[in-house]
């Protein structure tokens, strides 16, 4: 039996045997012949709709032999009075067969729609690698609508010569134009993180591939498009932080139970605005201790709003939570936490990027003494 969609509480799946009995007992009880047809009606459609084939037959089924019964029982079972019920009363039945076909239907193109679209998004998406030296590596991809499987934000790993360099953005907008502008923008920053010393750099180059692809859109699009981003370069051996805020929220580090935002000094524009004319910014320098996480998130998570209209805090939220064992458990601590802070579904995707730097007594453990990953 397939559950009821997500929105409806679990027991909505007894409605039709509730109506059923309803619909019976009224017709058996009732001073008028039948006034418990429309529930009965309402049951087989019901049916077909929250339940299995099988089920919904058995519903439809128990409705023809209960009227059956009350027009023996009345005495209308040979003449038209009775056969009218009955036929009125198949047809119910096979409203509530139709309904379910159709929603069966619906549910496989479904599917593959989103067979389609996880797929995509894995393409131009991919899994970062869990560990790049000293440094422990979790992300999570959550749409905002659990129908969805594609969006606008995202997130890299980069292992270059300068460092390992990291990026999380959140493209204005979703649907298959935010795909497109996020398979840009990933592939601009690869490129430009493998061979660009500083990271102002790296983001001119993406700003450029940006306004290239928008060349092919409609003035408005370029005027209205923009990418908010954060690039983080983990400086060699993990010993510190270099980020450059382009109009994306702040990252946060984790050490023990305390959670601190690295808020940029100057924070500058997002990408692809760049016609504006405005110098990009400099970096920010942060120390990154050993056995510290750091979390890199999309306004999915910073906008979620609870009832009362307030936003989510991760360094309120978070704080005295830890220390926790790597960036997996982190993701899965605050993805909980914004779940049960909104109460439902967000209106925004959410991209969450977690690296940790391994402490240093765990790293020579594992490497046998000598201070070495293997």
């Amino acid at each position: 039996m397939p559950p009821p969609s997500p929105q409806w509480p679990r027991y909505v799946e007894f409605a039709p045997t509730v109506l059923v009995a309803a619909g019976l007992t009224w017709d058996v009880f009732s001073p008028a012949d039948y006034w418990g047809d429309p529930m009965l009606i309402a049951a087989s459609v019901t049916a077909g709709a929250l339940l299995s084939l099988r089920h919904t037959l058995a519903i439809g089924a128990t409705i023809i032999v209960g009227v059956f019964a009350l027009t023996v029982k009345d005495g209308t079972a040979d003449n038209a009075v009775g056969h009218l019920e009955l036929f009125n009363t198949f047809f119910a039945a096979l409203m509530g067969v139709g309904v379910n076909r159709v929603i069966a239907r619906h549910g496989r193109h479904l599917d593959v729609v989103r067979t389609v679209a996880e797929a995509a998004q894995r393409a131009v998406l991919p899994a970062p690698p869990q560990r790049i030296g000293p440094l422990t590596i979790a992300a999570r991809y959550q749409a905002a609508q659990s129908e969805a499987r594609i969006g606008g934000d995202a997130y890299a790993v980069q292992r270059t010569p300068f460092g390992v360099r990291l990026l999380i953005a959140d493209v204005r907008g979703k649907g298959l134009g935010a795909v497109s502008a996020v398979s840009v923008l990933l592939g601009a920053f690869r490129e430009a993180a493998e061979q660009e010393p500083d990271l102002t750099t790296v983001a001119d180059r993406m700003e450029r591939a940006l306004l290239r692809e928008s060349e092919q859109t409609s003035e408005e699009d370029r005027l209205e498009g923009f990418i908010t981003a954060l690039i983080c370069e983990v400086l060699p051996g993990g010993s510190g932080l270099r980020l450059l805020d382009c109009g994306h929220p702040a990252p946060y580090l984790c050490h023990g139970g305390a959670v601190r935002a690295l808020e940029s000094r100057d924070p500058g524009l997002p990408l692809g605005i760049g016609m504006l004319g405005a110098a990009r910014t400099a970096p920010d320098d942060w120390p990154f201790p050993a056995g510290s996480t750091l979390l890199l998130i999309t306004d999915g998570v910073t906008e979620a709003r609870n009832d009362a209209g307030t936003f989510y805090d991760p360094a309120v939220q978070l704080a005295g939570r830890g220390p926790f064992r790597g960036p997996e458990e982190l993701i899965d601590v605050l993805v909980r936490d914004v779940e049960r802070w909104t109460g439902g579904p967000r209106d925004d995707d959410m991209a969450v990027l977690a690296v940790g730097r391994q402490a240093e007594g765990r790293r020579t453990l594992r490497s046998g003494g000598n201070g070495t990953d293997r």
